[in-house]
């Protein structure tokens, strides 16, 4: 058996129930923004997490009022204003745009950690699932809500494109004309529509009663053989996994080549600012 250290965190924590792990989102003072610190350590948990013979599922949450806003912006929106992710500059504009390009491939990892991760991992989402929170969640392999869980492909709002997984997962979720929509428009749509779409398998009441009906699920999984369970995630993964790999390297180098925008600046300082963005195409 074996049974390796969890990387400690200051913003994800790891309960255990038996064969089940759940990794939560643990940032609640900020709607679990995904920090800095996040996009290290949540990878780094979810495989020591997928190499632990005692965990036969994973359930992911939020703790607070919400499962997720996204990356946090307040933390990163001051080097994103100056054309990069991290604040490095190399002071030479190629060397810029490769530093943004593996910066990206990095923070692409954070959530194809879950979908390389040889457990089923089920999400459990209640208030907002912003940005990131997408593209953490179509990583997983089912996702269930609470009533009052709010999805928005929020990255058109702040003039990005979407670079960390949700535009290569998502329309084998979705009918691609929904995602087309969601993410042109960055609009919020409900629980209710998120299920109606298929993006979630089903709503529950409340927060509580996500958590509780996803532990259930994991529950019965990890009742299951881990050989069978793990071998059939294997073999639903293998379909997918070389083009979502190719479209993941595709939206990296595009956006290492146009993240050095006017609009993406104004974005960030209207953040910062509290006022409304004034895009002009540049």
């Amino acid at each position: 058996m074996t049974t390796p250290d969890l990387p400690t965190s200051d913003v994800v924590s790891v309960e255990r129930h038996n064969h089940v792990a759940i990794v939560w989102l643990d940032r609640p003072d900020k709607l679990n923004a995904m920090a800095p610190a996040f996009w290290e350590d949540f990878p780094a948990i979810v495989t020591a997490l997928g190499a632990d013979s005692e965990v036969r599922a994973i359930v992911v949450a939020g703790k607070g009022r919400a499962f997720t806003v996204g990356i946090d912006i307040a933390a990163f929106g001051p080097a994103m204003a100056a054309g990069t992710i991290s604040g490095e500059s190399t002071g030479s504009g190629v060397g810029d745009r490769m530093v943004t390009y593996h910066q990206i491939k990095r923070m692409q990892q954070t959530f194809s950690s879950l979908a390389e991760c040889p457990k089923p991992v089920i999400a459990a989402v209640h208030g907002w699932c912003l940005g990131g929170g997408i593209d953490l969640i179509t990583a997983c392999d089912i996702r269930l809500a609470s009533a009052d869980a709010v999805f928005s492909v929020r990255e058109t709002k702040v003039a990005m494109v979407a670079d960390v997984g949700t535009l290569q997962r998502l329309p084998s979720i979705v009918d691609p004309g929904r995602v087309a929509e969601m993410v042109y428009t960055g609009r919020d749509f409900s629980a209710d529509e998120a299920a109606e779409m298929g993006l979630v398998t089903r709503v529950l009441p409340d927060a509580e009663t996500a958590l509780k009906d996803a532990m259930a699920v994991a529950e019965e999984i990890a009742a299951n053989s881990p050989l069978a369970v793990q071998g059939a995630k294997a073999v639903l993964r293998a379909a997918q996994e070389r083009a979502t790999a190719e479209q993941l390297d595709h939206v990296a180098l595009w956006n290492a080549a146009f993240f050095h925008s006017n609009d993406l600046a104004e974005a960030m300082h209207a953040f910062l600012e509290k006022r409304p963005p004034k895009f002009k195409g540049d």
